[in-house]
């Protein structure tokens, strides 16, 4: 029986890049000290949220992923743990930028990267300054646990890309994510309509989903916003298995039955009765083939 221990944490963020890290780090101890396999850490977790305003000097916390000192400090983290570790960082690539992701298995290897296919932009989340669209394409990485597929924020609310993943045979997928407010409309909250789209992926396509969120208020520049937590993990149903508050550093352990995932997509038939002949209006943005 393959059975895998995932860990969804959340914590606030400063302005302090090794005080982050130094908090990163911590949260991966404790969740690895808790029998955590795989552990998600939240979007961007080195610093504050700074996509809010638009301010060409903070390209400045843009890092190339060659050398790249968190990454390489957490590879070394996830040796010495033995823990696989999505790393979430602000890449500089030459004149472009990414939203990127690396993968660190659980011997330290770094097994390579994901960058952020969808950008978005609107009041505080002012994105498509700073990130290049994603050039990667979605991508699985058969880890010492896990066959894991990952998506970051804005991803996560596109039901073609967790199914991407799951048909290169993604076993869990995880989100780290960067939610909160909208500046615009203080009286929206979309913290449930957030887990409910993740929580389809994980239903329709019998996977579990780890989702990572930060918390606490964050001042840019020219506003403020908040962001509101409420990370979870979902079993291969759909069903959540464990929630966070909406203010609180925490920790949240997972136990996943890999085996019996897999005999549920097996006869499920979702995968068995897809008509990609049917599909070709979803390759054009107002539907038509």
């Amino acid at each position: 029986m393959r059975e895998v221990t995932l860990a969804a944490t959340q914590m606030t963020c400063s302005k302090d890049t090794s005080e982050n890290v130094d908090k990163a780090e911590k949260l991966i101890r404790d969740a690895s000290s808790q029998g955590a396999q795989i552990i998600l850490i939240q979007e961007l977790f080195e610093s504050t949220y700074f996509c809010m305003d638009q301010k060409e000097e903070l390209f400045g916390l843009s890092k190339p992923f060659d050398g790249h000192p968190t990454l390489e400090r957490m590879s070394k983290l996830a040796a010495e743990l033995k823990v696989v570790i999505p790393i979430s960082f602000f890449e500089k690539a030459n004149r472009a930028h990414y939203n990127a992701i690396a993968v660190i298995n659980a011997d330290g290897n770094i097994l390579g990267k994901y960058r952020k296919s969808h950008i978005p932009d609107g009041p505080g989340y002012q994105e498509k300054f700073y990130f290049n669209p994603g050039d990667t394409g979605f991508k699985v990485w058969n880890t010492a646990y896990a066959k894991i597929g990952i998506g970051i924020c804005w991803d996560q609310w596109f039901p073609e890309a967790a199914r991407i993943m799951a048909l290169k045979g993604a076993e869990v997928l995880l989100y780290p994510t960067a939610i909160g407010g909208e500046p615009e409309d203080d009286g929206f909250d979309s913290s449930d309509m957030w887990q409910r789209a993740m929580i389809g992926h994980s239903a329709s396509n019998q996977i579990p989903v780890v989702a990572s969120n930060r918390i606490g208020t964050e001042e840019g520049h020219e506003i403020s916003n908040y962001f509101y937590g409420r990370s979870f993990i979902t079993n291969h149903v759909g069903d959540k298995i464990a929630e966070a508050s909406r203010d609180k550093e925490e920790i949240l352990i997972g136990n996943i039955n890999l085996d019996e995932a897999e005999n549920l997509r097996n006869v499920w038939g979702v995968f068995r009765d897809r008509r990609t002949d049917l599909y070709k209006d979803l390759l054009q943005l107002d539907g038509s083939n």
